[in-house]
Order: structure tokens, then sequence, then C-alpha cells
């Protein structure tokens, strides 16, 4: 396919008002918190299956997929049909009331999806509020107060959530929870995987040893996204599973990013073999729906007994939507999509590492893997990041980054994407690293 195919279906339209009028009302509107990517950004305005469109009509492949959202592709036909059918029939009455569909998927979660005796969900809007909501499950539960995050790991923008953040960038709040702390996470440019991975549970270790009667629960993505496709050693989370129980600890797994098939499982935590004590999920789940949840088992869901509700969480929309979604996801085979077209982006990936010096390294499951640059210097690595996002988004691939030096290119794409989408895109990139190398970025 030509990467700047137009989308003659939709011919320009005169209400879009371009890349440059939303960046005025942007700058006369939002908050300056707001940032964007690329020098020459273009309006996004249709999105279908792994495609976008811009205001001129240039197609794009989303290997993005707004952040692990669309899992199952912008505008799925076989999903929004569901939605608009419920939208038109019952939007909203919150939870207070009985309405079916949120029953429904939880029944549905409890039954086949969920790992292991999780059976129990609260609905509620976004990755963050779940993030929250699993913190304080976990309190009410141990009637402890503390926590224990992994560094570089991001857990959401709220209160608790913002103080379990360990990138520094993220935690805006100068005046946030004392009652958490940090242990390295299990990586380290410095050392090999295994031994930042052991010096990982020897920290976890002495902090349990001189406070673990204080701490309710550690959070941790079983792959940190934004850290930069952080992926521990198989063996990691259960030793720190075991370590957490002798303490009456519990772990929540942060699936936001990883749940719903990303990595080749359903959720993450399954390439581990442990089940968490408190899930937290959202993106994929509502595929461009806002939707979040925390699931956990009869046990510790008995613990949350005081008077608690979310005025838009497990809507008929979002609940109806995500109900379409599950089926999607199973009768589309999206885990095992992403196991083996994953699998074949990985592989190409470390097939250009060994051709560029510019990749250091590829880490990553399924369709959640990055490519870590680097150049002369930090800077020069993050500019070099820039220049290949930039270049990519022109030949017609939108591709994300993260990492603590905003150096590692991020593909997250819909699980949905083809094999020879994935194909087109290594050569493209091939095509942008070599004029880097050759000093053309």
């Amino acid at each position: 396919m030509s990467n700047l195919n137009q989308d003659h279906g939709h011919s320009q339209q005169a209400s879009y008002i371009g890349p440059e009028g939303v960046l005025e009302k942007r700058k006369q509107y939002f908050f300056p918190c707001t940032h964007h990517f690329y020098r020459n950004p273009p309006q996004i305005v249709r999105g279908k299956m792994q495609y976008l469109y811009d205001e001129q009509g240039r197609e794009y492949v989303d290997f993005f997929a707004g952040v692990s959202v669309v899992a199952c592709g912008h505008c799925n036909e076989q999903i929004t049909a569901k939605t608009i059918e419920q939208l038109q029939t019952l939007q909203h009455t919150t939870t207070i009331y009985l309405t079916q569909p949120m029953v429904d998927l939880a029944e549905r979660l409890a039954n086949g999806v969920l790992p292991g005796s999780l059976k129990r969900t609260f609905f509620c809007n976004s990755g963050s509020e779940a993030n929250e909501g699993a913190m304080l499950l976990a309190r009410l539960h141990t009637k402890r107060r503390d926590f224990i995050a992994l560094e570089y790991g991001l857990h959401g923008r709220t209160y608790l959530t913002m103080g379990v953040t360990g990138i520094p960038m993220w935690r805006s709040d100068d005046h946030l929870d004392t009652g958490v702390t940090f242990i390295p996470r299990p990586y380290d440019p410095e050392l090999d995987d295994e031994t930042a991975a052991r010096r990982s549970v020897e920290a976890l270790r002495e902090v349990l040893d001189k406070k673990g009667d204080t701490i309710a629960a550690m959070i941790v993505e079983p792959i940190q996204g934004n850290g930069g496709m952080i992926t521990p050693p198989n063996w990691y989370f259960r030793e720190v599973k075991a370590l957490l129980e002798q303490y009456g600890v519990l772990l929540i797994a942060d699936e936001i990013q990883t749940g719903f098939g990303r990595t080749g499982k359903m959720f993450a935590m399954e390439h581990y073999g442990v089940v968490p004590d408190i899930m937290a999920m959202a993106k994929a789940l509502g595929n461009g729906v806002p939707i979040g949840a925390f699931a956990t088992t009869d046990e510790i869901a008995a613990s949350f007994n005081r008077p608690s509700a979310s005025t838009f969480g497990g809507n008929p929309m979002s609940a109806v939507t995500a109900l379409a979604v599950l089926d999607y996801i199973e009768h589309e085979g999206l885990v095992e999509r992403a196991e083996r077209v994953g699998g074949r982006l990985i592989k190409g990936l470390r097939i250009l590492q060994e051709k560029h010096q510019l990749i250091v390294d590829v880490r990553g499951k399924g369709f959640m893997c990055g490519a870590e640059l680097r150049g002369a210097d930090a800077q020069a690595s993050a500019d070099l990041t820039d220049a290949v996002l930039e270049q990519m988004k022109d030949l017609g691939y939108i591709i994300g980054k993260n990492g603590t030096g905003r150096n590692v290119l991020a593909f997250q794409p819909p699980i949905i994407m083809p094999s020879q989408d994935v194909d087109a895109m290594l050569k493209a990139l091939d095509d942008v690293l070599t004029a880097c190398e050759a000093g053309e970025c």
C-alpha cells in the first residue's frame, strides 16, 4: 500500500480548521500542561480499523492505538453497532438503579476472562480511577496504610495513583502521599536482566523486613509501558508474590495498558504464572468508550462494605460496548494474533537492532513492545526519537514514544493489525534509520 494514500471516500470538509487552527485553540483554551507529538502534526479526523486519516484525507497506519486503547480497531463496525443501539435505547441511569448490561459484564468477566479466583468487579471510568479504587480496597482489607511501588512505574493522575507513580514528569503534585516506598524496578541498563531483577527482589525483601506490617499492597505494571516497555524475567513476579504473602501484603496488578490480549495473553500477569489479589483494567475493555474496573476475590471484596458508587461507572453504553469487545476478542482470536503477529513485529525489530547501531534494545511481549534508540547523549537520544517519529509519520505510520528519557519507540497497535502492515512498517523504519545514520535525520 502507499503510505500516503488519499482517503477518496471522505472528501476534505470545509469545517476542518486544520492543524494550525487546532493548535491555536489549544493554546487559547487548554492548560499549558497539554502537549502533542510532532513538529508538523496532522489533524486526525477519522479512523477505520488500523487506519487513521487526517484533514487532507491522508492515510496513516496506527501503531499506537491511542496508547493501547483501540485494540479491536478504530470504529470497529461490529462493536460500534452495539454501542449505537444501546445509546439509542438507554444511555445512563447510574449504578443506583437496576440495569442488565453491567451485571452481564461482571458475570462475563468472572466466568472465563479474569484469572484464578478473581470474581467481583467494581466499574468506574478510567485507569486512574481503577487503580485508585484498587488501592483503597487494599487499605480497607488489610487495615494498613502504606504501599510499595516500582521506580519508573505510571499508575495515574489521581492523588493515590500519582503517589505510587515513579516517573518524575508525571508526579505533578508537590504534596503527594508520603506512605509510598519505591524499590528498583527489575531493569537497569548497566546490569543484565537477571541481576537487575534479583536486586529488585532483594530490595523488596528489605522493605518488607523493616515495615511489612504497615504496607497494604504493592502495585505493579506487568510490563512498564511509559517506563520504556520494561519486561521482567518470567520468574520475577512469582518471587514477588511469594514474598508479599509472607507479610500479608496484597499484590495489585495494573493491567490498564497490558490487559485484554495485547501481550499474547488475556492479561500480562499470565506470562508470569501469577494471579494478583486485585487487578485494575481499562483502555482496551472499551475500545475507545471510557470504562475502568478493578476486580478481586470474594474474600477481599467483602472488605469494601462502606457505601460507594460511581455515577458513570458501568453505564449501559460502556457495559454493552465492553461485552461486544470481549465477544470480538474471542471470536477473532485476538489473543493468539497478538502472540503471533506481535511476535513477528518483535522479531523484525530485533533484526533491525542487529543492522542499526541506533537501536540499543528491543523489549516487550506480543503487541506491546519498544525499541530503545540512543544517540551521543540523553538529549541526542530524545531528539533522534522525535526525528524518527516525524519521518515515520510523513511516511504514513503513527508510532508512540515512551521511556524515562523519552527515547523508546513504542509499538502498541490495534491487535487486528495484519502482518503485511507490520512488514511494511518495518521496511519504512529500516529506511528511516539508514537515513539517520547517514546524517539525514
